[in-house]
């Protein structure tokens, strides 16, 4: 439709309707910018000179076209390739428009596909671009799994160098349901422009104003930054992890003091501890997309603050009411490390280094409350439990500084949503645009396609369920046994410090584990450098010897820690060090596991796995001590051990059977 006012507008040619997909052409300069789906944060590149060789460059280019992309005719016809190359897997699949590779020549000349980010936590979600408009809007699952089906064919038949991955058909069956959505602009409900004047014509060329990545060396781009630099942000954030991590448990010392203090039960005290790991719980779905619209670093700058500011009023609070209330909260605003860090991580270091920087970040999340009841009960000795958080929220304040000051952004949109601004500031020229900022954000979008987004990929995808679940109750079992220990060795043994030297055996298994997974990262390198692409199911390997020793550890613990008067105490501490090694040996394969099965989700399952895992942790505590008291030590023990015994199977059946519910799954990498 012609709009009023206006002679200027462009009409379309009657001929063009015999040219085969013109749905599919590109009206302006990118055909991108006509589908209603995008692809979230995960942008790629395109070679103005229309090179296909080499690994970075997705793009859309005319098959008999002109090498320049300003110059493209309109009666091309659009064929959509990849080729990815032999370059490492996670930089040919990034959340940046330019991925960073050694491999890549440093001649090559890149420019950007508009593709707009769309609220998400990290994820791939509806395709969504402003400049060209569409009569109906394609639904977020229907647009999630065309998206996903296309990258998962571009990602893995581009490693395997198979031509069937780049069929014109199979991309057009993709498009099909976008393609059909697009249709002319009518003028007829839009307002006039004011004043007489007509409506301008569309801005052609707009791929020349798309702000990217200055080519795969940019240093802008994480990957590039100096190990030092990225070591010192790691650092920064799995210490920030530890400080929360610690005060989840470090509060129990003091429970005794809160209960002659304020008359309450050790139930009640138990609560304190409940309700600050349900804020864990609670705050990942919120967390996860915050920091893939404004960042990595707001949302962990933030966090830092809040959690102090309420451990500080933990402190000085006067009465039990407040105390528990403050503890929600600061568990509630101090969680963000817990989701973040890991996309951080990824912003950060490729699969060659990946898998090290979440062994730390698994050292911070479990270490956390097992050094904390080691630190708390001399505390507790000699000052007061205000002093316990004290502790905390001072720790926190301190990280709070280092943060604001030196933690850099790591997330690519935003990297280059800063670069766009402080071009347009520099130039004025306003054109200027990263893809990111073409977000429109509404209430109903981000509950709809962010916060329900973990719940119901968790519910609905059998891969993320049962490994959750292995890891929550892996996870619940930590904090249950910082409730058994003081039982077996205080109670049992007449400790007089809270039994805190065997929780120490803990640690070192902790230890010992991760030197162990730190090894057997080697043999997946190989076996993905041996298939040429990613094997998420690789990753479970550790698990098998890891499950059966964490089942001996908790049945080998509580059947001598119940016979105090015949078995030295040496003997169940030295169970602990068992226990220490399947908590990590369980949970960083989970973890690495989601991550590599959910590539294009990684934020949305590191929430659902968070959540569900916090909740563990959260409910466990509260039946811990009459557990063991009702049903005795041994045999608390021998039902924790046989579940803990009953989930071995676990990696082995999604060893054979996972790379097919991959295939089958909506939202799963697959090959």
């Amino acid at each position: 439709m012609t709009p009023p006012h206006s002679s200027t507008i462009p009409e379309e040619d009657e001929n063009d309707e015999n040219i085969p997909n013109k749905e599919l052409q590109d009206d302006s300069s990118s055909t991108d910018s006509g589908n209603e789906s995008t692809l979230s944060d995960h942008h790629f590149t395109q070679n103005t000179n229309g090179d296909l060789s080499t690994p970075e460059k997705f793009h859309k280019t005319r098959s008999n076209g002109s090498s320049n992309s300003s110059s493209r005719d309109d009666n091309d016809t659009i064929e959509e390739n990849a080729d990815l190359g032999d370059a490492p897997i996670d930089r040919r699949l990034s959340t940046s428009n330019s991925i960073p590779d050694s491999s890549l020549s440093a001649s090559h000349s890149i420019a950007s596909v508009p593709v707009p980010f769309t609220p998400g936590a990290g994820d791939l979600e509806s395709f969504q671009t402003p400049f060209y408009r569409t009569s109906t809007l394609n639904s977020g699952a229907e647009s999630s799994t065309h998206v996903n089906k296309r990258l998962s064919r571009i990602f893995t038949g581009s490693i395997n160098a198979n031509p069937d991955f780049n069929s014109p058909d199979e991309d057009l069956d993709l498009l099909d349901n976008d393609a059909k959505q697009k249709e002319e602009i009518d003028y007829s409900d839009i307002p006039l422009m004011g004043g007489g004047r007509p409506y301008p014509p569309l801005i052609e060329g707009l791929e020349a104003y798309e702000v990217t990545f200055d080519g795969p060396d940019d240093p802008m781009h994480p990957f590039n930054w100096p190990l030092w630099k990225r070591s010192v942000l790691s650092l920064l954030l799995c210490l920030d992890c530890l400080n929360v991590s610690v005060g989840s448990s470090i509060f129990s010392s003091g429970m005794p003091q809160l209960e002659e203090k304020y008359h309450i039960i050790e139930v009640v005290a138990i609560l304190g501890v409940t309700l600050y790991v349900l804020g864990f719980a609670f705050s990942p779905v919120i967390y996860a997309p915050l920091s893939e619209l404004y960042g990595r670093r707001g949302v962990i700058v933030i966090s830092a603050f809040g959690f102090s500011l309420f451990q500080f009023a933990v402190a000085t609070a006067e009465n039990i009411q407040t105390i528990m209330i403050c503890r929600f909260f600061a568990g509630f605003l101090g969680a963000a490390p817990f989701p973040v860090v890991p996309a951080a991580f990824a912003d950060m270091f490729d699969t060659n280094l990946r898998g090290k920087a979440i062994c730390l970040f698994s050292m911070g999340v479990f270490l956390g409350p097992v050094i904390a009841p080691v630190m708390g009960s001399y505390m507790a000795k000699y000052t007061t439990w205000r002093w316990l958080n004290y502790l905390v929220a001072c720790t926190g304040a301190f990280l709070f500084v280092l943060l604001f000051l030196f933690f850099d952004e790591t997330n690519h949109p935003t990297i280059l949503v800063n670069k766009a601004k402080e071009i347009r500031k520099k130039t004025n020229n306003k054109m200027i645009r990263a893809a990111h900022e073409d977000v429109e954000l509404s209430i109903k979008l981000i509950i709809r396609d962010t916060v329900s987004r973990p719940i119901v990929m968790l519910f609905t995808e059998p891969i993320l369920l049962f490994i959750t679940i292995y890891n929550s109750f892996v996870y619940g079992i930590l904090y249950l046994m910082l409730e058994a220990y003081p039982i077996v060795f205080v109670e049992g043994y007449g400790y007089k410090t809270n039994g805190i030297l065997p929780y120490c055996s803990l640690i070192v298994g902790m230890v010992l584990c991760s030197t162990f997974i730190w090894y057997m990262e080697k043999d997946y390198l190989r076996r993905v450098e041996r298939k040429g692409k990613l094997v998420p199911e690789a990753r479970l390997y550790p698990m098998i010897p890891s499950g059966v020793l964490f089942s001996a550890g908790i049945l080998w613990f509580c059947w001598t820690g119940a016979w105090q008067r015949r078995i030295h105490w040496v003997v169940p501490t030295i169970a602990g060090s068992l226990i220490g090694f399947g908590l990590i040996g369980i949970f960083l394969p989970c973890l690495n596991y989601i991550i590599e099965s959910y590539l294009l989700l990684t934020a949305s399952a590191v929430a659902a796995n968070t959540f569900m895992r916090s909740a563990f942790a959260g409910v466990f505590p509260l039946f811990a001590g009459y557990m063991f008291h009702r049903m005795h030590i041994e045999w608390a023990g021998m039902l924790l051990g046989l579940l803990a015994a009953g989930m071995i199977p676990v990696p082995l059946i999604f060893l054979k059977y996972g790379p097919g519910l991959r295939r089958r799954s909506k939202w799963a990498y697959s090959e």
